[in-house]
């Protein structure tokens, strides 16, 4: 016991520390940016660090709201209409989680193919970038951007409309907003290394609050005004919204939502738990159904508490193995720290701009969304390159759902073409002026290459000799055993010498 409270003062107090001062700004920026209430970000923070940490097999892995969602959370607030409502499909994705937890199918994040989910993750990055424009500039109505990425170019903000901006917009957020940017970017430079222990989006906030009191208490011009400032209640227990039950089977969407954001949610938690894994230096590895269970349990808790959707998230993950955590005290360290900041100095969260959050969540965006990551796609070949790229021009067009669905198709149309090209080898040889063919069926032969096989066995010429393998084959299909047999006839007809090697002949079957 000892050890452990050693390890806590000497690794995960600190580590849970700089990881709390990562997430606070992030918990409101993903909250702002879903459209739901502010203080909603703060307590999935809180479980995320209280509750999951708790239950999850992994070490180092930090849950809280993630950006991966905002987009999903946005669109079913707004179509569902009713934020209690909303909470409902929380609850459905998080027993959803539970299920797949306990059915340990933590193995269904391999199924989805790496093209589509990092084509889903760089369109949840363009729309999140588009989307923080208007705050960046002080567009003081956040609920601006609920609406899809088509719509929001329809909206008075782009416009033209000057006195539009004249009325919502103001210098001090610009200046804010450049500040913010500015000082995150040199945070991250090599040369800033000394000054680790404070996060770049920390110090972005930081730098925003005081380019606002500058504004305010200096000069006096151009300050901002209290409707482009952070905003949660004093006492958050008296302004938290819970769900209604009542609702609960009266709407389809309400499943489809909520099903859509627990397969959502975790596959953004598999994933950030494979990179964890790597980063870990005692390379220990997460029980991934474990991991399902317990983010299921935190999901349910954060939809009877009024939180928004919470995943492991690789940002705050990241920043506790920097920071040198041990073990998942850190995280839940982290979890404390952002209950006594909500408990204790909410007025002091009220200092902060949005147009800090958006820059933030700005370069959120461009890390989903790089550049290089589409030179990369690119050099993978069209194979991997085409399902990512139309995987993001369908969800920018339309929806996620319908984006990501796509991409799967393209991709298993990808996959069945190849498969169609190693199913099965055909070699040609020459024997005493007697052609030879060599068909060898690979590891597992399906019904998907009949057609080219029939084709191929109908392309031998007469009075030749041909030998079908199937020795190394785990599977063949019924169909391809049929036109296997179905060919015996044909050859001897064709004066075809055929040899089959353990292949097995089945009684041809005719249609009627």
């Amino acid at each position: 016991m000892k050890y452990y409270r050693l390890v806590w003062l000497k690794h995960d107090l600190p580590a849970g520390l700089s990881v709390f001062l990562v997430a606070l700004p992030l918990c409101l920026g993903i909250a702002l940016a879903s459209g739901a209430p502010l203080y909603a970000g703060l307590l999935s923070g809180i479980v995320g660090g209280l509750v999951v940490s708790l239950v999850s097999g992994s070490q180092l892995a930090v849950s809280g709201p993630a950006a991966g969602l905002t987009t999903l959370v946005a669109a079913s607030i707004v179509s569902l209409g009713d934020y209690r409502i909303f909470l409902l499909a929380v609850i459905i994705a998080g027993v959803f989680q539970l299920v797949l937890g306990l059915l340990k199918l933590g193995v269904i994040a391999n199924y989805f193919p790496a093209a589509v989910i990092k084509g889903m993750l760089a369109a949840i990055g363009i729309i999140l970038i588009s989307k923080q424009v208007p705050l960046a500039l002080g567009y003081d109505q956040p609920d601006f951007w609920r609406s899809g990425f088509i719509e929001i170019f329809s909206k008075e903000v782009f416009s033209g409309d000057f006195d539009f901006y004249r009325e919502h917009m103001t210098l001090a957020a610009v200046a804010v907003t450049l500040a913010s940017l500015m000082v995150m970017a040199i945070f991250q430079r090599p040369y800033f290394k000394r000054f680790s222990y404070i996060p770049a989006a920390l110090a972005g906030v930081l730098a925003g609050v005081l380019i606002n009191l500058i504004f305010t208490e200096v000069s006096g011009i151009y300050p901002l005004k209290r409707t482009q400032l952070v905003d949660i209640p004093l006492n958050i227990m008296e302004s938290i919204t819970f769900p209604d039950f009542s609702k609960l089977f009266t709407s389809l969407q309400l499943w489809k939502d909520g099903l859509f954001i627990g397969l959502l949610a975790t596959l953004e938690t598999l994933l950030c738990i494979e990179a964890i894994d790597k980063l870990d230096q005692r390379h220990r590895i997460t029980p991934v159904n474990r991991e399902l269970f317990a983010q299921g349990v935190g999901n349910i808790v954060c939809g009877l508490l009024g939180a928004i959707p919470i995943t492991a998230v690789v940002v705050r993950g990241a920043a506790n193995v920097q920071a040198g955590g041990r073990t998942k005290l850190s995280s839940f360290t982290h979890g404390i720290f952002m209950l006594i900041a909500v408990a204790a100095i909410p007025m002091v969260i009220n200092f902060i701009p949005y147009a800090s959050l958006a820059a933030i969540l700005l370069v959120t965006g461009y890390n989903l969304t790089k550049p290089s990551l589409y030179v990369k796609m690119w050099r993978l070949g069209w194979t991997q390159f085409f399902p990512f790229i139309i995987t993001i021009v369908i969800i920018l067009a339309t929806d996620l759902l319908i984006g990501v669905s796509i991409g799967l198709l393209i991709s298993m149309y990808y996959i069945i073409q190849q498969n169609f090209k190693t199913e099965y080898k055909i070699t040609k040889s020459t024997f005493q002026g007697i052609e030879h063919f060599y068909i060898k069926l690979n590891t597992d032969v399906t019904f998907l290459n009949k057609v080219k096989l029939r084709k191929t066995l109908d392309e031998v010429p007469e009075y030749s000799v041909l030998t079908i393998d199937g020795s190394e084959s785990d599977f063949i299909d019924h169909d391809i055993l049929e036109i296997i047999s179905e060919f015996e006839t044909k050859a001897r007809y064709k004066h075809i010498e055929l040899h089959l090697r353990e292949i097995e002949r089945v009684e041809v079957v005719s249609g009627h």
